[in-house]
């Protein structure tokens, strides 16, 4: 339920005007007359016909800033960028860098506001918070080991330090909108027990776990937005990271969390994004999707009965044997070798005759236990749910990484989904309410805001 948009990139509207009115210019020059009937007016009163004096051209500045006298360095903008880059495996054009590059340089925009203001009302983020966070990044996001994080990111063109600002502009702007917006969010008991009945209703019907990467849209820059969001669309479908671009790019209070908007029902979705989830299957991103204000990229991350067992959340006890390849093996000595492994595994009665299998083939054998069905990968999910205890996987691997299989030992079957908590529905309430109101503040400093580009 925590599908509510808090930022909201009036600059990039900005700039896409200026740009159009650029490019519709017949000759360079220092005056030009521009006359377009169908731009809209947006209660400006804009003439039709009118002139821009001087060049105004953001493509031919540098990529600095100077925000309420806080200095934003093309450095700043490299190494932000770069940590794009990295996440997606270097896989980005030239001219996709360059169109990423402005949108850096307007998220650094915000962020310094935010930081600004958080430091306005005396709230400090201690290193050890940044710290805690900086190391799940390393982790979930981009796989690393800690100890060799900061090596890898200065081997990419960014630094820690450019990561490490980005955790504490989150976590002043999260503490500040808790302490100053928070308290005053009323949620009633009777909103809370109407969802619960909702929710009652609906068992057994569908739900679905949805990252989102949202970007506003004023109607002047539409076209231009969507555009934006296509090459970002194609860059994910090449193997970039979706949640890397989603905590860059995402305009959404999700953005943070990789544009996660957890577990929602399509009721909860604007028609647009509910109409396209209902269409897709598990791992598939769509986009850019029109919802009012703007656009989205979708990614369905996974979906389930609500209220409803999911026989995916069974716990497994699973022995694993396996055989590698010394170097030099060819494809036909695997096979060979594979198919030698394949009969000896489906002969196994049971577990308790694993270790002695094991041991007659060569092959290395570990215990899992507290193995989730759904944590395994998904074509292991079906043929592992179909095993009974004591049968075997069919053999799986390759040459380089070895052939295994897996045999059951034992399976905890999960019990009827609980509903949601009291407690849980209200707090996603007043998160919804929260972000509302965070958008108005955030729109507010931009507006008061003294920016000066170099």
């Amino acid at each position: 339920m925590n599908f509510m948009r808090t930022k909201i990139f009036s600059i990039s509207g900005k700039f896409a005007l200026v740009a159009s009115a650029a490019l519709m210019a017949t000759t360079p020059s220092t005056s030009q007359t521009v006359s377009d009937n169908s731009v809209p007016q947006a209660g400006l009163d804009i003439p039709e016909q009118l002139t821009i004096f001087g060049e105004n051209d953001p493509n031919v500045r540098r990529a600095t800033a100077l925000v309420n006298g806080d200095i934003i360095t093309g450095t700043d903008v490299d190494h932000r960028l770069a940590l794009i880059v990295a996440a997606n495996g270097g896989r980005v054009s030239d001219e996709e860098r360059e169109r990423l590059r402005l949108q850096v340089l307007r998220n650094l925009i915000d962020e310094t506001l935010q930081i600004q203001e958080a430091e306005a009302n005396e709230i400090t983020i201690s290193n050890g918070e940044i710290e805690q966070t900086f190391n799940q990044v390393a982790q979930q996001n981009f796989k690393q080991d800690i100890n060799a994080f900061d090596a890898f990111l200065r081997t990419k063109g960014s630094s820690a330090d450019t990561l490490k600002r980005q955790i504490k502009g989150e976590l002043a702007w999260s503490r500040l909108l808790r302490r100053n917006i928070q308290p005053f969010i009323n949620v009633g008991d009777e909103e809370v027990n109407s969802i619960i009945e909702r929710l009652n209703a609906s068992k057994g019907s569908t739900e679905y776990r949805i990252g989102e990467i949202y970007m506003s849209a004023a109607p002047e820059a539409a076209e231009q937005v969507a555009v934006n969001m296509r090459k970002i669309l194609d860059q994910i479908r090449q193997g970039g990271s979706f949640v890397a671009y989603a905590r860059q790019f995402s305009e959404a209070s999700t953005a943070a969390t990789g544009g996660d908007l957890g577990w929602v029902r399509p009721a909860q979705l604007p028609q647009s994004l509910a109409d396209a989830a209902v269409q897709m299957q598990v791992g598939q991103v769509v986009g850019p999707i029109e919802v009012p204000g703007g656009f989205s990229i979708l990614y369905l991350i996974d979906q389930r009965q609500i209220l409803t067992a999911d026989p995916r959340n069974a716990v497994l006890s699973l022995k694993q044997l396996s055989i590698s390849f010394p170097p030099g093996t060819t494809e036909a000595q695997a096979t060979s070798r594979a198919a030698q492994f394949a009969t000896a595994t489906q002969n196994i009665k049971g577990c308790g005759a694993a270790n002695e299998v094991a041991t007659s083939i060569g092959a290395q054998i570990v215990d899992n236990d507290q193995v989730r069905l759904r944590d395994l990968p998904g074509p292991l999910q079906s043929t592992i749910a179909q095993l009974q205890i004591g049968q075997a996987s069919q053999p799986f691997g390759s040459v380089a990484d070895g052939v295994r299989v897996l045999i059951l030992c034992g399976r905890d079957d999960p019990q009827s989904a609980a509903a949601p908590s009291f407690d849980q529905i209200m707090s996603q309430l007043e998160n919804e309410r929260v972000n509302k109101r965070a958008q108005i503040y955030l729109r507010d400093l931009r507006r008061d805001a003294i920016i000066e580009y170099n």
